[in-house]
């Protein structure tokens, strides 16, 4: 009984999981400490199939185990760049506290309803639009900072460009090839890049991205119609992407949590 109900589950939650792991990357700031805690999860299904709950939707449940482990354990998961991400951690979790952003991510990034957000956090709906408040507040003290954006659809980039600028951060130029994005680097380095994966003349965003990280540090946010071809578990894979079509507000809780981590949120390829 046990073995067939774990399968049941199993077969339930595996469209899920490649979105899952985007919502642990972007709680955790890790690719690598986001996937422990997914895993983490998984093993706690697989040991005892009674900690899945039931009446309520199997995708609001394998959030809900989630998030339930990631809030008992805390950073006990986090991987061999622990110290990385511990010392931006230090430096912002008194600014973006963690219920808050629990919530502004689920609503923002996975698109759970209030009432949804509610029985995977366990409060009631005026908590939950609350916590999202309290998120977007916090998110807003942040440091501004410059932003480039590599995107070839120019109605797509001047709409970026607006939410960057919704934000408090300046825009330091919308690059639409790959040559053009290490001009506008070489001329005005920026504290956050936001890259298209396929480009105007044909060139690779990701290709634009390896060769900027050669040069300078900085986080990036990949932007792509199909999230789920990065996020296959095979090495390497981007830790913060957005979706196309994307909504605004997942657009800025993208940029919020890669600028709360000052994370390398690249993603290097062959």
């Amino acid at each position: 009984m046990e073995k067939g109900a774990r399968m049941s589950i199993a077969i339930e939650i595996s469209a899920y999981l490649p979105y899952l792991r985007r919502f642990a990357r972007a709680l955790t700031g890790s690719a690598a400490s986001g996937d422990a805690y997914v895993v983490a999860t998984l093993e706690v299904i697989v040991a005892d199939a009674a900690a899945f709950p039931r009446g309520i939707d199997s995708r609001s449940a394998l959030y809900q185990v989630f998030l339930k482990l990631w809030s008992s354990t805390n950073a006990s998961l986090m991987p061999v760049q622990a110290s990385i991400i511990r010392s931006a951690a230090e430096r912002n979790l008194q600014t973006i506290t963690p219920k808050p952003r629990q919530a502004f991510l689920l609503r923002a990034v996975e698109g759970f309803s209030l009432p949804e957000i509610a029985v995977i956090l366990g409060v009631g709906e005026p908590d939950v639009v609350r916590l999202i408040d309290q998120a977007g507040q916090e998110i807003a003290e942040q440091v501004a900072t410059n932003v480039l954006i590599i995107e070839d659809e120019p109605i797509i980039a001047l709409d970026i460009e607006g939410i960057v600028e919704d934000l408090g951060h300046s825009v330091t130029g919308i690059a639409r090839t790959h040559k053009e994005a290490v001009a506008s680097v070489k001329a005005h380095p920026p504290g956050l890049v936001l890259a298209d994966i396929q480009l105007a003349d044909g060139s690779s965003g990701l290709g634009a991205v390896n060769e900027i990280l050669t040069s300078i540090n900085v986080p990036v946010i990949f932007i792509t119609a199909f999230p789920e071809r990065l996020l296959t578990g095979e090495k390497p894979e981007p830790a913060f992407l957005i979706t196309k079509p994307f909504q605004p507000d997942a657009v800025k809780a993208a940029i919020s949590q890669a600028l709360f981590f000052d994370r390398r949120a690249g993603l290097k390829v062959a």
